[in-house]
């Protein structure tokens, strides 16, 4: 499949999905990560993973459907977002947890910190990466797009 040709108005809209089922994604992570930090004496970095684990997986299912609208092969997306993850999390739980149980800083505040640089990072590799090639190819895009063409003024000459 070939490259599709931006659209600055359809990449606003993209974008503007991303953020939004990220922030419910951040609303899961939040929400378990404060569950495990009431119900458990587990340090930073349990509570981290299995927060981050929960919400990863909440993302991808809804942006690969409705922001990317891919019908690319599902087990090659989840790979590659999986080696994004393999790079990431490590990243994310040691320095957060250093800063945390070595700097003092609230726990809270540096899951968020974290949510904040993975949505930006995130964005930009699924758009580019495990997306870029099958963007707009799924059953809803197609039905869109058929309804857009069907819609447009034909010239007659």
């Amino acid at each position: 499949m070939s490259r599709q040709p931006m659209n600055k108005q359809k990449e606003i809209v993209r974008g503007v999905k991303f953020v939004l089922f990220s922030i419910s994604a951040g609303a899961i992570e939040f929400a378990s990560f404060a569950l495990l930090d009431w119900l458990t004496p587990w340090p930073y970095w349990p509570k981290y993973l299995i927060a981050l684990v929960l919400s990863v997986i909440w993302n991808f299912t809804l942006n690969r459907e409705f922001t990317f609208r891919s019908a690319g092969n599902i087990p090659v997306a989840m790979l590659k977002v999986a080696l994004f993850y393999a790079v990431f999390t490590p990243i994310s739980t040691i320095l957060g947890n250093d800063l945390v149980e070595s700097c003092g800083w609230n726990d809270f505040l540096v899951t968020i910190l974290n949510m904040a640089v993975n949505l930006v990072t995130e964005y930009l590799y699924d758009r580019f990466f495990v997306f870029g090639k099958t963007i707009d190819t799924n059953k809803k895009a197609k039905s869109a797009e058929s309804a857009e063409n069907d819609t447009k003024p034909t010239s007659y000459t």
